[in-house]
């Protein structure tokens, strides 16, 4: 569940996704409990993936590494745009899983795992195409065999 760890407990969900602006860790997981996943969206910045790691995240996400419908210029200038080298130095000093999210599609989900992305979160490519949703798994699927 994106956003709202209150609505994760509601609807059964495996845990919550939050951004910079939605809460603590420490908030989410006195809602969550300590078996649902909290997530956290730390955008360019190395210093808010190592704090959320230390607050007890089950895993950090960078981005938006692309262009993305569902991020504001005004966000994404505030918070930055992370180049892929992020995951290659997340992996060289933590433990912690990182999610790659942001505009991501087929055509450039696989440079993002190769770097070091352990999970790739997609909202757009596969919800918005032209075959379904279905399709667009077994293309990401492809691109990340490939």
């Amino acid at each position: 569940m994106n956003d709202r760890a209150d609505l994760a407990v509601a609807c059964g969900a495996d845990g919550v996704h939050i951004g910079q602006e939605d809460g603590s860790v420490k908030q989410a997981r006195a809602i969550v409990g300590d078996q649902r996943i909290i997530g956290v969206s730390c955008h360019d910045s190395r210093h808010l993936a190592m704090r959320a790691g230390e607050e007890g995240a089950d895993y950090v996400a960078f981005g938006a590494f692309h262009p993305t419908r569902s991020k504001s210029p005004e966000a994404l200038a505030r918070y930055g745009v992370p180049q892929p080298d992020i995951l290659q130095w997340w992996q060289a000093y933590m433990v912690l899983p990182c999610v790659a999210i942001g505009g991501i599609t087929p055509s450039n989900c696989a440079e993002l795992a190769r770097t070091g992305a352990d999970f790739i979160a997609v909202i757009t490519a596969v919800w918005d195409h032209p075959k379904g949703p279905g399709k667009a798994v077994e293309e990401f699927n492809r691109a990340l065999k490939g």
